[in-house]
């Protein structure tokens, strides 16, 4: 079996389609000869009998009721059918003029003789067949009023004509279908075969880097997957072009400190100090090399994030308030005057590694420091994290474009943070995006949480409420218990 799937595998549409054809004749023909053949020849003896009856029950009909036995018609010419009396009292055949000769032998006559008795209490069937390549001979045998014997007879001539005759009118009939079905399938694989050729070709010139166009339109699974390598077109051109960008940005980020740190290198090796004193000149030659590694880190993150995977352990097991406290330690002195607001709710866990999710809050963090006039907001919800800086807002055509690598803010340093965010929040299955706010920007991190989880911490905060709420009482009830047992002010 493993062998012919390996087969079929290696057969064109068109192989395949002669193959399957050739099957379907196959079991068709061996159905009709092993399976409908003795089905027909149980119908069509049948049918025969059927004839035989019906030309019998005429037969004695006219037999009891004409005087003349001459105007009885004993032979049926156009269906092969003979009458014949037989006269019991002197064993003799009579009243057919001649035409059941050839059929009556003495063998058969014998076998009638032998069959009389049966039939004295009704119509009676049997079939006769003599040696030395004769026809078999069906007859019917019954007792008519007057004493004798009615035997109506047809030779096996007829039943094999009838059987023939049946069964090319079953193959006839199973041929057309065929050859129908040979066409509907020819034209079938040709609509299919077209427009996989199309897509072949479209997929050599897409390989080969030429001008591509694919002309498939098609509502199908074959249309599903030219409309698929059509977007996968247009995404790859839109990578390629980002690529171009990316390197052409990145030679320039890194051609503009290289070319700083030599010349001013250079100036120093001559006795020439361009910033004024040595130690101004060497501090400039520091501030560019500082920015061409913060640059180099940028790339080798992002290339490392490009391949980052979602190997944690299932669920969400990472507990975020850490990460943020972390993050914002080492953050919050670069400007001292920014006030931060966190608003965490305790116990929020979030699925993926510790180091990935907190350059995901340095970036977001160090990207609304640039921007923000006086206070950055941190919450963190269940499946939430944002992070909300109080500057100008974003322009609406540009915040589509805020994750893509290299697309800079306007006080934007290299145009790698927010990509690199975007990474890492996409491979643990979380969504980002930002947000104009009317005194502020958001970036919001969130996923969709289950709705069991959802009734869960509603619950929670239900039940954090009442506790806040009972304390609240509590504190009032101590407050006036405290003002009614201070003494009063003399």
């Amino acid at each position: 079996m493993k062998r012919i799937r390996l087969w079929l595998r290696e057969l064109s549409l068109t192989q395949q389609l002669v193959t399957i054809l050739f099957l379907v004749i196959s079991v068709l023909t061996i159905f009709i000869f092993a399976f409908l053949t003795p089905g027909i020849n149980q119908f069509t003896s049948a049918e025969m009998y059927r004839m035989l009856h019906a030309a019998h029950i005429r037969a004695a009909y006219y037999v009891d009721s004409v005087n003349h036995i001459d105007q009885v018609d004993f032979f049926d010419e156009e269906n092969g059918i003979i009458h014949v009396l037989y006269d019991n009292t002197d064993r003799s055949f009579g009243g057919h003029a001649g035409e059941a000769d050839e059929l009556l032998s003495d063998a058969l006559s014998e076998d009638i003789r032998m069959h009389l008795p049966e039939a004295a209490d009704g119509m009676k069937d049997y079939q006769f067949g003599e040696t030395g390549g004769r026809h078999t001979v069906l007859y019917t045998i019954s007792r008519v009023q007057d004493g004798r014997y009615l035997v109506t007879m047809i030779s096996s001539a007829g039943e094999s004509q009838f059987r023939s005759m049946l069964v090319n009118n079953i193959v006839n009939a199973n041929m057309m279908i065929a050859i129908v079905l040979f066409v509907i399938l020819t034209v079938w694989v040709a609509t299919i075969i077209y427009p996989l050729n199309q897509i072949k070709a479209y997929i050599t010139r897409i390989k080969n880097d030429e001008p591509a166009e694919l002309t498939v339109n098609r509502h199908d699974e074959i249309g599903e997957v030219a409309d698929a390598l059509r977007e996968m077109d247009s995404e790859l051109q839109k990578q390629n072009r980002e690529k171009q960008e990316m390197i052409q940005n990145i030679s320039h980020d890194l051609k503009t400190p290289i070319a700083t740190i030599r010349s001013y290198g250079e100036s120093i090796k001559d006795g020439i100090y361009p910033y004024g004193t040595l130690e101004k000149s060497i501090d400039v030659i520091i501030e560019h090399a500082d920015r061409l590694e913060k640059k180099v880190r940028s790339l080798i993150a992002l290339n490392k994030m490009g391949y980052l995977l979602d190997d944690c352990e299932e669920g969400d097991t990472l507990v975020m308030s850490e990460v943020i406290d972390k993050a914002l330690l080492s953050l919050k002195v670069i400007r001292p005057e920014i006030t931060f607001r966190r608003e965490l709710d305790k116990g929020v866990r979030f699925h993926g590694d510790e180091d990935p999710w907190r350059i995901v809050v340095e970036n977001l963090v160090d990207n609304a420091l640039r921007y923000a006039v006086s206070t950055i907001t941190i919450e963190l919800h269940p499946g939430e994290l944002k992070v909300i800086n109080d500057g100008k807002p974003i322009d609406k055509d540009r915040i589509s474009k805020l994750f893509h690598p290299y697309e800079k803010g306007t006080d934007g340093q290299f145009g790698l943070g927010l990509s690199i965010v975007y990474k890492i929040v996409t491979t643990y299955g979380y969504r980002i995006e930002a947000e104009n706010l009317a005194d502020g920007v958001c970036f919001r991190i969130w996923k969709e949480l289950p709705k069991k989880e959802i009734r869960a911490i509603q619950k929670e905060k239900k039940k954090e409420e009442r506790e806040k709420a009972k304390e609240i009482r509590r504190m009032e009830r101590q407050e006036k218990n405290e003002r009614r047992n201070s003494p009063p002010e003399s």
